[in-house]
């Protein structure tokens, strides 16, 4: 009986569980695989999602003297939220900075105690940085610093570098790690391929005697290992998922308070789309001869 298409498609999936054992442990072997690598790609999403919130943005410490008019700072602080891109603004006067400094060390401080603080009038400024203007924050660094009364103002100059740097050393070693890891697929795939191809080497060979073309008796092969990596693929991404929703909970609990998500759709899509490709591509190497 000469079978169509799809036919032969589905008989390449039913013949696939002939060796049901060897199917199920490159099942596991490209589920397992699809689950670490959708781990890097959740830990570079989140990590990227973190930097890209606080991309683009500096945040400045001003100090002024201690001696300085409380009046003349609070009216200082009032022009300075008005200042362009400023994002956010926390100020602290000598008592509240006092105050700030007991409470994180765990102790109390008494009225008279606060009455003599030592402690400088203190302000918290975040900006949003101009992409059009590297210099920018330079700038502004120099202009906070002549403001009246400032006598010392602190910032990062390299906190936004030290993000990029994180990024592109991380996406350096990880996607490497998870080409490596769709190889280990597509290998395991390939061996469960060949070991069908052994098992059914008489049907084959009558096949050809028959006349039956290469695209007839390969097909059925290659479909059956495209949904072994289907397959892995989807349960990988289901235990992703699962492993996200638990982590989440985990995370978002004091002190971390962290936020997981889970990658968009379309890396979800390639964590999927990843094994199938390994497996087509294993499949052929396995039966090319």
């Amino acid at each position: 009986m000469i079978l169509s298409l799809p036919g032969l498609m589905l008989k390449g999936i039913r013949d696939m569980w002939s060796h049901p054992w060897a199917q199920l442990f490159t099942l596991a072997g490209v589920t397992l695989t699809t689950f670490l690598a959708g781990l890097f790609v959740l830990l570079l999403f989140n990590v990227g999602q973190e930097i890209s919130r606080q991309q683009g943005q500096v945040e400045f410490q001003v100090y002024w003297s201690k001696d300085a008019d409380q009046n003349e700072v609070k009216a200082q602080w009032e022009s300075l939220g008005k200042w362009e891109n400023l994002e956010e603004i926390q100020t602290f006067t000598s008592t509240q900075a006092l105050r700030e400094l007991a409470a994180e060390m765990g102790r109390d401080i008494t009225p008279k105690a606060a009455g003599k603080s030592s402690l400088p009038p203190t302000a918290l400024l975040v900006f949003q940085v101009p992409e059009s203007d590297p210099q920018w924050t330079r700038v502004l660094f120099e202009k906070l610093k002549n403001q009246p009364e400032v006598a010392d103002v602190h910032f990062n100059p390299l906190q936004m570098d030290a993000a990029r740097s994180w990024v592109t050393a991380s996406e350096r070693f990880i996607w490497p790690l998870i080409g490596l890891l769709a190889l280990a697929s597509g290998l395991l795939v390939g061996n469960t391929v060949k070991l069908a191809q052994m098992a059914r080497r008489d049907e084959i060979e009558i096949l050809r005697l028959v006349g039956a073309s290469r695209t007839y008796i390969r097909l059925p092969l290659i479909c059956g290992g495209m949904a072994l990596g289907l397959a892995g693929g989807l349960l990988g991404t289901g235990l992703l998922k699962l492993f996200q929703m638990a982590a989440r909970e985990l995370l978002l609990t004091p002190p971390l308070l962290m936020e997981l998500h889970f990658p968009p759709l379309h890396q979800a899509a390639i964590l999927v789309a990843g094994p199938v490709l390994a497996g087509l591509l294993g499949s052929w190497a396995a039966i090319r001869n």
